[in-house]
């Protein structure tokens, strides 16, 4: 039996960030059904994807391969961050922080001065990469998560849309290892 690949440091991976597209959710669903107990289907992802004026949907790909992937729908003044996940063999590679660095941004691009999002209580390491973005603990949702009855944590990061925060996001983004390539929305 052959010993599987190893892994890259992550000082050498070079990580493409970019629009999410049809053909990316296969490699999205395959992530999905690995880390979510109830995974959004194909049709719930093409749906969200349709509504091209209010979201921004992200894969982050490595050799071409889909590792990770993100959701932001904007409302009005809000950037409410709806997935984001990391296939579980590229965990601690940064990749959610690259990816939640390109969502803020898109958010704000798209007029968000805020950010919010739900976390499952005992995602103690999600909860630890979102207050490093200035996510605060606002309210519990009780049994948020039907599938396991567990609680969701409401965090939200406000004035998002100032120079303050663009320093945050700039000093999140020099501590990165490896490379970001940033695709456009085109």
């Amino acid at each position: 039996m052959s010993a599987a690949p190893e892994q890259p440091s992550p000082d050498d991976l070079e990580v493409v960030i970019g629009p999410m597209r049809r053909r990316h959710l296969r490699g999205v669903l395959k992530i999905e059904q690995q880390v979510y107990p109830r995974p959004w289907s194909l049709g719930l992802f093409m749906s969200e994807l349709a509504y091209e004026e209010s979201r921004v949907y992200l894969t982050a790909r490595l050799g071409g391969t889909v590792v990770g992937y993100g959701g932001l729908m904007c409302v009005l003044e809000d950037g409410h961050v709806t997935t984001i996940a990391v296939d579980p063999r590229w965990h601690r590679y940064k990749l959610g922080t690259r990816l939640l660095l390109a969502l803020a941004r898109g958010g704000i691009d798209e007029g968000a001065q805020n950010l919010t999002l739900e976390v499952r209580a005992s995602n103690r390491g999600a909860q630890a990469l979102y207050q490093r973005f200035g996510f605060v603990p606002a309210g519990i949702r009780k049994g948020y998560y039907v599938e396991t009855n567990e609680d969701a944590i409401v965090m939200w990061a406000n004035d998002v849309d100032t120079p303050e925060y663009a320093q945050r996001l700039a000093a999140i983004e020099s501590a990165l290892p490896g490379a970001t390539i940033t695709e456009g929305r085109s």
